[in-house]
C-alpha cells in the first residue's frame, strides 16, 4: 500500500473519476454510489486541508497561491456535492445536471490540483516527509469517515462552514 501523499491523493482521485462513471449508469446503485463518493470526497478535503496543504505552503517552491486556491475549490465541491444530495429522484433530469456540474467542478480540482500542487510536492517534498503526510493524510482521512462524513447533515454543515471561501 502506497504511503507516499501525492500517490494517495492520485489514488483518491481515480476513485473519484470512477466512482462519476458508475455513477452515470442509470443501472448502477446511485443512492449507494453517492453516499460512498460522498464520505470519501468530503474525507479527502478534510485530510488535505488539516494536514497536507498546511504543510505544503511551507515550501517556497509549492505555490502557495495554488493551494489556497484549491481549498477555494474543496469549497465549491461541497456545494456541488449537497446540490446533488438534495435531489432525491436518482432517475431525475435534475439529478443528472447536477451529477454532471459535481462532474465539471471535481474534474477541474482535480486537473489544477494534479498539474500544480502534486508536482510541486513531488518535486520539491522529500520522500520521507511525503510519507510522514501520507500517513496522517490517511489517518484523517479515516476519522472523517469513521464519522460518517457523506451524511448528508454532515455535507450541509461542511458546505455551510466552507461557504465563504467560494470567490
Amino acid at each position: 500500500m502506497a504511503t507516499d501523499v501525492v500517490e494517495l491523493i492520485l489514488e483518491d482521485h481515480r476513485r473519484f473519476e470512477e466512482l462519476f462513471r458508475q455513477l452515470r449508469d442509470r443501472n448502477s446503485d446511485r443512492t449507494a454510489l453517492l453516499g460512498e463518493l460522498a464520505a470519501l470526497l468530503v474525507a479527502h478535503a478534510e485530510a488535505e486541508e488539516s494536514e497536507v496543504y498546511p504543510a505544503l505552503k511551507r515550501y517556497k517552491e509549492v505555490d502557495n497561491d495554488e493551494v489556497d486556491h484549491g481549498a477555494e475549490e474543496h469549497a465549491e465541491g461541497h456545494q456541488a456535492l449537497l446540490a446533488l444530495m438534495e435531489v432525491t429522484d436518482t432517475e431525475s433530469e435534475d439529478w443528472e445536471s447536477k451529477l454532471e456540474e459535481l462532474v465539471e467542478a471535481l474534474n477541474h480540482h482535480v486537473d489544477e490540483e494534479e498539474r500544480t500542487i502534486l508536482n510541486d510536492a513531488r518535486e520539491q517534498v522529500e520522500d520521507a516527509r511525503r510519507a510522514e503526510l501520507g500517513k496522517l493524510f490517511l489517518e484523517i482521512r479515516q476519522d472523517h469517515l469513521d464519522d460518517d462524513c457523506g451524511d448528508i447533515s454532515y455535507v450541509r454543515r461542511i458546505a455551510a462552514d466552507t461557504k465563504d471561501r467560494i470567490d
